[in-house]
């Protein structure tokens, strides 16, 4: 803990004395990549700190009160501290946040009529939680602030014809095989391994241990968490009538996933098996997804968890899928669809009905399911009556 220079409790208290003294600056402060320390020594994990204005400027929102106060973390009202910011979407959770420490409150237009004024500063647009996610996004640190330093670690192993963007950091024992392309920006985890000819676009994050196999393209800005496995061949196989054997059949397509994607941990995505399987932008893939061959996913579509998505399937722009839903080969889920939890759809069904929620297995309108449910419970009575 000690070391010639005082020890690292006095660098630390110098850093919160340099901090508190650049406080009265107009600019927006921000903590550098070194003064990442414990909280009880007064300083945030979380990376940079903004001033309330320039965060209205930002996420499109209206301050009133002080707009000069220091914001460092987005957090819980039971959490929040005075340069923390919080959002309330009614009239309780207004109610907890004017009681919080927190520093600041994002609000609806209704709601901030009804908080006072001069209490807390306020934030005011017509989504709360959606600035309070962008406001999130911008107090977040970046790769580097994560402790991970732009530049390619001593025990990753970069191949010459690899090709490595500005800033890009590359973590310990990550392998990066010949041709693949890393833009400016980008992150790649310890143990991670990028297959030849991969080609990853800029300021994305790669976590430790994901495996991409060639043929694999990402775009921008996309999220990838430990473990997921990008591009593997898809389970296509053709079975030989005389002797019962199955034999592979050709699995050399590529996997596409465009800009602003994430992807959860443990996720798998096959690649294409003479053509390509794709991802669109925006989309929004929990951990422990399934992703057949050929499979096309629409724009800011989201899938929740154990959810297998069977070989030539589509999904439609902004659909959503529940968890642990089962949807077969050669299926067609229609634009804005919701699919309820552990919903089975059957080999080239076809789901339409923007904003119709599917349940059950076949999935059909939950309306419908109900109905049939319903119809069940009454049967159920009737035959108990009559035994009786």
């Amino acid at each position: 803990m000690e070391d010639a220079s005082g020890g690292r409790d006095a660098g630390v208290l110098r850093r919160v004395q340099k901090c508190k003294e650049t406080a009265g600056s107009s600019a927006p402060l921000r903590y550098g990549r070194n003064d990442k320390f414990d909280i009880k020594h007064g300083l945030d994990l979380l990376g940079p700190k903004m001033r309330l204005k320039d965060i209205a400027a930002s996420i499109r929102a209206e301050v009133r009160g002080n707009d000069d106060v220091a914001i460092v973390r987005v957090a819980s009202t039971a959490q929040a501290t005075p340069d923390s910011l919080v959002f309330a979407e009614d009239e309780a959770a207004l109610s907890d946040a004017l009681l919080s420490g927190a520093g600041a409150i994002l609000v609806t237009e209704e709601l901030a009529g009804r908080a006072g004024g001069g209490v807390k500063p306020l934030l005011v647009m017509r989504q709360p939680r959606l600035g309070f996610a962008r406001a999130a996004r911008l107090l977040r640190s970046s790769e580097q602030a994560e402790g991970q330093a732009a530049g390619v670690h001593a025990t990753a192993i970069v191949t010459a014809g690899a090709v490595l963007g500005r800033d890009v950091s590359i973590g310990a024992y990550a392998v990066i095989e010949d041709e693949a392309v890393i833009g400016a920006g980008t992150s790649i985890g310890s143990g991670a391994v990028i297959g030849a000819g991969v080609r990853i676009g800029e300021h994305c994050r790669v976590y430790p241990r994901v495996v991409m196999y060639p043929r694999v393209t990402l775009g921008d800005r996309v999220v990838v968490h430990a473990g997921a496995v990008l591009g593997a061949d898809g389970f296509g196989y053709v079975r030989d009538a005389q002797t019962g054997e199955y034999l592979q059949f050709p699995q050399q397509g590529k996997l596409v996933i465009e800009d602003d994607v994430e992807i959860g941990a443990n996720t798998t995505i096959d690649r294409g098996a003479l053509e390509e399987t794709r991802i669109s932008r925006g989309v929004k893939l929990d951990n422990l997804v399934h992703v057949g061959h050929n499979v096309r996913v629409g724009k800011n579509v989201v899938i929740a968890a154990q959810t297998g998505v069977s070989g030539s399937s589509v999904i439609g722009d902004d659909a959503i899928v529940g968890g642990q839903v089962g949807i077969a080969d050669h299926v067609e889920i229609g634009e804005r669809v919701i699919l309820g939890a552990q919903a089975g759809i059957p080999s080239r069904k076809k789901i339409r009905g923007p904003g119709i929620v599917f349940w059950g297995t076949p999935a059909r309108p939950i309306k419908d399911y109900l109905k049939e449910l319903a119809a069940l419970a009454r049967l159920t009575r009737a035959s108990k009556k009559k035994e009786e």
